[in-house]
C-alpha cells in the first residue's frame, strides 16, 4: 500500500508541472493585461510602465516562471494587486467559511442520495419507483436559482426560519443560523441526479449473478440490499464522489454570493472580475492540486471497500 501511494504520488508530479505550465501561459497570453485593467483607460504610459515594473510584469518570461513556481511551492503569493491583501491571509481567512458551506453539503448529499438511491431500488418497478424518478426529473429541469430565490422568499421572508444574508465569526453560530438555509438548498438540488445515479448503481448490482445466488440459498431481502449491493456499489459511488467534490467546491461560490457569506469563493469571484491573477492563479493551482490528492485518496479507499480491488 505505500509503495503504491508513493508511485502514485512520484506520478503525479509531471502532471502538477503540466498543470503549472498551462496555468501560467493561459493567464501571461491570454488573460489579457492587467496592468491596463487596473490602471484604466486614461492612464498614461508612463503609469503603465511604473506599475508593471512594481507587479515584476517587465521581467523576462522564464523568470516570471520561476517566481510563479516559488509561489506554488512556498504558499508565499505576495499580496493582491487590488487589495494589497496578503494571499496567503484571503485564504486562512476566507476558506473556513467556505469549508463551514461545502463540508456539510458534502456529508448530507452523499449519505441522503445513498439512503434514497438504495430505497427506490428496494422498489424498483413500483408506483412509488416511477413517482420518484418522475419528481428527480421535474427537479433536474429546475435552474439552481430559482431554488435559490424561491428559498430565500419562502423560508427567509415568507416564514422567517432562517437569515437570508449575514454570517459570525463564530463557527457554532455560523452552523445552527446562518448555514442550514444554504447547505438545505444545495443539498436539494443535488439530491435529485444523485438520487437517479445511486439507483443506476444499486440496480446493475441487483442484476448480478451473485444477487440471484443469494436469493436462491434463501438470504433475505434486506442482508442481500445492505449488505452484499450496497458494499459493492460503494466503488461507483466513491467514483462519483470523487469527480462532484470539486465540482462541490466550486459550486459552493455561487452559494457564497447569493447569501453574502465571506467564504473563498466569493473573493474568488472578486478577483476575477478585478482581473486579481495572484488570488485567481493560487486558487487555480490548488484547486488542480487537490483534485489529484482526490483521486488518490479515492483509489486507495477502493481497497478498504473491495479487498478483491487490486492497487497497481
Amino acid at each position: 500500500m505505500l509503495s503504491y501511494i508513493l508511485r502514485r504520488i512520484w506520478q503525479m508530479v509531471p502532471t502538477l508541472l503540466g498543470v503549472i505550465l498551462l496555468i501560467f501561459f493561459l493567464f501571461k497570453f491570454f488573460g489579457g493585461d492587467p496592468v491596463e485593467i487596473m490602471a484604466g483607460l486614461k492612464s498614461s504610459p508612463e503609469r503603465i510602465a511604473s506599475l508593471r515594473a512594481q507587479l515584476g510584469l517587465d521581467r523576462p518570461v522564464w523568470e516570471q516562471l520561476w517566481v510563479f513556481v516559488q509561489q506554488i511551492f512556498t504558499f508565499n503569493w505576495g499580496k493582491s494587486w487590488t487589495t494589497n491583501e496578503s494571499i496567503a491571509t484571503i485564504f486562512a481567512t476566507r476558506l473556513p467559511a467556505t469549508l463551514t458551506i461545502m463540508i456539510p453539503i458534502l456529508v448530507l448529499e452523499v449519505v441522503l442520495a445513498i439512503i434514497a438511491g438504495l430505497a427506490v431500488a428496494y422498489v424498483r418497478g413500483s408506483l412509488t419507483d416511477r413517482a420518484i424518478m418522475i419528481l428527480t426529473t421535474v427537479a433536474l429541469s429546475v435552474s439552481f436559482l430559482v431554488y435559490i430565490i424561491v428559498g430565500q422568499y419562502l423560508f427567509g421572508f415568507v416564514l422567517g426560519w432562517f437569515p437570508v444574508q449575514g454570517w459570525s465569526n463564530s463557527v457554532w453560530k455560523n452552523l445552527i443560523t446562518y448555514a442550514p438555509l444554504p447547505v438545505f438548498l444545495a443539498v436539494l438540488v443535488s439530491l435529485a441526479p444523485q438520487t437517479r445515479l445511486y439507483r443506476s448503481f444499486f440496480l446493475d448490482e441487483i442484476s448480478q449473478d451473485y444477487v440471484r445466488t443469494a436469493r436462491a440459498k434463501g438470504v433475505s431481502e434486506n442482508t442481500i440490499m445492505f449488505k452484499h449491493v450496497l458494499r459493492n456499489a460503494m466503488i461507483p459511488i466513491l467514483t462519483n464522489v470523487a469527480t462532484t467534490l470539486p465540482g462541490v467546491f466550486i459550486g459552493s461560490f455561487l452559494i457564497e454570493v447569493f447569501f453574502s457569506i465571506p467564504g473563498l469563493g466569493r473573493e474568488i469571484l472578486v478577483a476575477v472580475n478585478r482581473s486579481d491573477y495572484p488570488v485567481i492563479q493560487a486558487a487555480t493551482v490548488y484547486l488542480a492540486a487537490l483534485t489529484m490528492v482526490i483521486n488518490l485518496i479515492t483509489d486507495v479507499l477502493y481497497k478498504f471497500v473491495d479487498p478483491r480491488v487490486t492497487l497497481k
